[in-house]
């Protein structure tokens, strides 16, 4: 009906026009693969807007009749359980559109989705991809939380990697400082990879072929960015010691850990599948055929049957039964995190460890502390650090034996193992006596 009328109810739903606006080339999400924002509707006669690909029109988010479909989607799947929606590409959904329309973010729409969210589930969140620069988070927060719950931290992504890719934790450190400030109420979501290609676009030119020389120097480069489509094992070059240490440093930082499908096992990709489709293989499970993904004849998408990612090499089965496996150490590490609320909820500093390649954080929460150490660096390196106060004078590492005690003079030496990360308590393990109410 909307195509047949555009002038209908429905035909307001989407974004037209009667000519082709001039701005048509521009705006692209995949430049290269997309040619054009507004695409001609034979039968409509009119062009109509996508941010995407051309099958994928954009709503008219101004319509109010648009915003109670949304909210009746959301309604729907609240009644079957789901615990929260993640909004994909949030600031192209609260954008005016049009082709003469101001590019201006509708705030107001976040507080809409918030409230109608926890009148039916109290518990559940909304996490939201917005992919934008740390003066404008508060934006999408709000200044009394009223907002948005939870935020991918895509600015400490991107400089994640590049403290990875060359041992300098200094620009992670200065993106942490510059993501602090969020509502008490809301969280920000720490991730590594996700199902979409690595955006890079925040970093420098310089600073992004510093990553692509390391991590994906024979990359096939997206035509629609400036980014990767590998999976994280391929990036680190299936290097235990970097998976675990990439692990390691996503669930310590402030905020949520949030890990992607087949990251717990070391899952490769696929390069010869076309865009985004590559680093969206079928969850390996075992190495039954398609990988205990599917009994059909035939998987919509190929699983990875060869080379060193290939099911019969990576899969579940198989590492549930080895206890070295990288699937058990996520476990474990998930089970520390359980254990470490202060990394969520408290208040961070980024200690000086005399070194460039160490990122050393330390965390206050109700009167109990946790201190976590990565190196960056493939070499060993000892650092020498001091915790402030009494309880600092002892450092109770949580993975190991490997306990610290400050010397006369207030100071830990520390052994860092090349990538190697230590977790601590400060103090010792009755954290939970001392822990304050408020």
């Amino acid at each position: 009906e909307a195509r047949r009328n555009p002038q209908s109810r429905f035909g307001d739903f989407y974004i037209w026009s009667d000519t082709r606006p001039e701005t048509h080339d521009e705006g692209m999400v995949f430049p290269g693969v997309q040619e054009t924002t507004w695409t001609r509707d034979p039968v409509a006669g009119q062009y109509y807007f996508h941010r995407f690909y051309k099958f994928m029109p954009d709503l008219n988010t101004e319509n109010p009749e648009v915003l109670a479909e949304i909210r009746k989607i959301m309604g729907f799947y609240l009644e079957l359980g789901v615990c929260g929606f993640r909004m994909d590409a949030l600031p192209f959904v609260i954008r005016t559109k049009g082709p003469e329309a101001r590019q201006q973010l509708r705030y107001g729409m976040l507080r809409d989705f918030r409230e109608f969210l926890q009148w039916r589930s109290r518990d559940a969140i909304i996490l939201a991809e917005a992919n934008v620069e740390p003066k404008h988070s508060m934006k999408y927060f709000g200044d009394d939380g009223d907002r948005l719950q939870m935020m991918f931290n895509f600015w400490v992504n991107q400089f994640a990697f590049l403290a990875m890719a060359t041992g300098d934790a200094a620009p992670l450190s200065k993106a942490l400082a510059q993501t602090r400030e969020r509502p008490a109420n809301a969280q920000w979501g720490q991730f590594l990879r996700n199902h979409d290609e690595l955006d890079l676009g925040r970093l420098s030119d310089e600073q992004r072929q510093a990553v692509f020389a390391d991590m994906a120097p024979d990359r096939s480069m997206p035509p629609y960015g400036p980014g990767t489509p590998h999976r994280l094992a391929p990036m680190l070059h299936g290097d235990r010691r970097r998976l675990e240490l990439a692990y390691s440093l996503m669930f310590s930082l402030p905020g949520t850990p949030v890990i992607r499908y087949g990251d717990e096992i070391g899952m490769g990709d696929n390069l010869e599948l076309p865009e985004r489709e590559c680093a969206r293989t079928p969850m390996q499970w075992s190495t039954e055929a398609h990988a205990g993904f599917t009994r059909a004849a035939k998987a919509v998408s190929p699983v990875i049957e060869d080379g060193p990612y290939g099911f019969a090499k990576i899969n579940v089965a198989d590492q549930r039964r080895d206890p070295n496996s990288l699937l058990n150490w996520t476990a474990r590490m998930i089970r520390m995190r359980h254990e470490t609320p202060e990394i969520g909820w408290g208040e961070f500093e980024v200690l000086d460890a005399g070194r460039p390649g160490i990122l050393a954080i330390r965390y206050h929460w109700r009167n109990n502390e946790v201190l976590v150490i990565h190196n960056l660096l493939g070499e060993a390196a000892e650092i020498q650090l001091r915790v402030k106060g009494e309880r600092g004078r002892q450092l109770t590492n949580l993975f190991t034996q490997d306990h610290s005690h400050a010397n006369g003079r207030g100071q830990h030496r520390i052994i860092m193992e090349p990538y190697g990360y230590h977790w601590y308590r400060v103090g010792g393990l009755g954290y939970l006596l001392e822990r304050e109410s408020v």
